[in-house]
Parts: structure tokens; C-alpha cells; sequence
């Protein structure tokens, strides 16, 4: 099965991150054992904001190692609906869009989401399958 890797695990890994490095490289290898490793372009996107050229983005993310995946319409569909909820249901703008791309593509897609912040996808796409720092310790 595939596993979309949320931003937040890409960047413990190039970062170094000294509490989460480990964790997001293991689950990261256990993912990719299981199958393929998946970004799409709201990923890749906000991964790239700490870097100055689109070639030091592709050496940190090499296309055989991650899959890259365009955003399905169905899911930019289910995105907004879900995020019309998330306001209707008084959410600020602490939870932002992008959020809701991803978890819509995994849901679509029937991905399994890899990521340190389940929150918003346990809520708004509670069909989809997590990797978490509480379900994988």
C-alpha cells in the first residue's frame, strides 16, 4: 500500500530534526518497505519554501525514491468540502488548506498518511489510515 509522506516527517529528516529525526526516518523506511512513497506538488511545495533552487528540492526528494503523485480533482473537491466544515464549524486559521489537499488525496487515493500532526485528518478524513508518532511509537 502506498504511504503519502505529510511535509512535516520530510522536513525532521533534511533538517536533522534532534527529536524526530529517528522516528520519521524509521517510519519513513518502514513505509517504503511497504510499498511506494508518495508527495504530491501541496507537499513538495511546502517542503521547498527552505530552499533557494528547485534542484536542491529534487536531490533531497530523488523521483525514484518518492513517488510523485498529481492532486486528483475528486480530492481538491473533497479538500474544500471538508475545509467548508472545518470554518462552518467555527475552525480558525490554525488549520490551513493545504491540510486538507493532502489528506483528501490520501483518502481518495486509499493512501496511508504518514505525519507527526494527525489532528486535522483524524477528523476530517477519518477514513484514512495513519502513521503517527501514537500509533507507530
Amino acid at each position: 500500500m502506498a504511504t503519502l509522506v505529510d511535509t512535516n516527517v520530510l522536513v525532521d529528516i533534511a533538517v536533522r530534526d534532534p527529536l524526530w529525526l529517528g522516528w520519521s526516518k524509521a517510519q519513513l523506511l518502514s513505509a517504503a518497505k511497504r510499498g511506494a512513497v508518495v508527495i504530491n506538488p501541496i507537499i513538495y511545495s511546502e517542503f521547498s519554501v527552505r530552499y533557494q533552487r528547485m534542484e536542491d528540492v529534487d536531490l533531497l526528494l530523488p523521483e525514484p525514491d518518492y513517488s510523485r503523485e498529481n492532486l486528483p480533482w475528486t480530492a481538491a473537491f473533497a479538500a474544500g468540502a471538508a475545509f467548508r466544515k472545518y470554518r462552518q464549524a467555527g475552525g480558525g486559521r490554525d488549520r490551513v488548506l493545504p491540510d486538507f489537499l493532502i489528506g483528501a488525496h490520501a483518502a481518495i487515493r486509499g493512501h496511508i498518511i504518514l505525519t507527526r500532526d494527525p489532528k486535522g485528518y483524524r477528523t476530517y478524513f477519518p477514513s484514512v489510515e495513519l502513521i503517527t508518532p501514537e500509533t507507530h511509537p
